[in-house]
């Protein structure tokens, strides 16, 4: 998704890009160019997302929790909401509160569902009655009490459970788009539907062109076992080849 291109020094020498290198002497930079920026938000989205909205991984969420106040007659309850905040906020949670009562319920949960909050805490008159919060994940439906004594310690955990349960709900979204064959013309028909793994060996530079025919380009280059090659000289490389938008 992310890309990095060398640039060499070619623009260095355009705009005068120079420094001092240890010994004092006048060298010219050598340039790179990342893409990690909107493109990686837009990957995320489209790994994550589903057709409620967004669904943010909780270490990536700017609001990991938020505090719905279902009903407040006397303010009791949104100084008890306020204060399940302030716990939260000092168990390390980002969290924030709602309090919009003006606004209809319904909304403002589906508000902060489409926004993909991790957590969803709502709190009424009757939950602070009894003593406990319902608690929704954005991950997957329903919902669940919780006792207020004890949320602190308990939504740090549902964070991490959320955490890898969207991490392993992608990864297995992407192996069953991924397959594995041996040779080019085979990789140039399944790109069709999904990633294909083929021996780095198998392809060389004719098989590069003869992807690019049907718009089929090398994604990555990994070793075998799947992980970031030390040398591309390595003889049991695998490209991941995939159509190119």
């Amino acid at each position: 998704m992310g890309t990095s291109h060398e640039l060499g020094q070619n623009f260095a020498r355009a705009f005068q890009i120079d420094y001092l290198d240890e010994t004092g002497t006048q060298q010219l930079c050598w340039t790179t160019s990342w893409g990690v920026s909107t493109r990686m938000m837009g990957g995320l989205i489209m790994a994550h997302g589903d057709d409620a909205g967004l669904r943010v991984p909780p270490r990536l969420a700017a609001t990991q929790a938020v505090v719905l106040v279902v009903r407040d007659e006397d303010g009791a309850v949104t100084t008890a909401a306020r204060g399940l905040v302030d716990r939260l906020v000092a168990a390390g949670v980002r969290a924030r509160l709602d309090d919009r009562i003006s606004t209809p319920f319904g909304r403002r949960a589906t508000d902060w569902e489409l926004k993909g909050v991790p957590v969803r805490i709502e709190v009424g008159p009757r939950d602070l009655a009894e003593g406990q919060v319902v608690v929704v994940r954005r991950d997957r439906p329903g919902k669940e009490p919780i006792p207020v004594e004890g949320l602190a310690e308990q939504v740090p955990v549902l964070l991490s459970s959320i955490q890898q349960s969207l991490h392993d709900e992608a990864l297995a979204h992407r192996d069953d788009r991924t397959v594995d064959v041996a040779t080019v013309e085979e990789a140039a028909s399944a790109a069709a539907d999904g990633f294909v793994r083929i021996p780095w060996a198998a392809v060389g530079d004719a098989g590069v062109e003869r992807l690019a025919a049907d718009a089929v380009t090398v994604r990555c280059l990994i070793t075998a076992d799947g992980y970031v090659p030390e040398s591309v000289e390595d003889p049991d490389l695998v490209a991941v080849v995939a159509r190119s938008y």
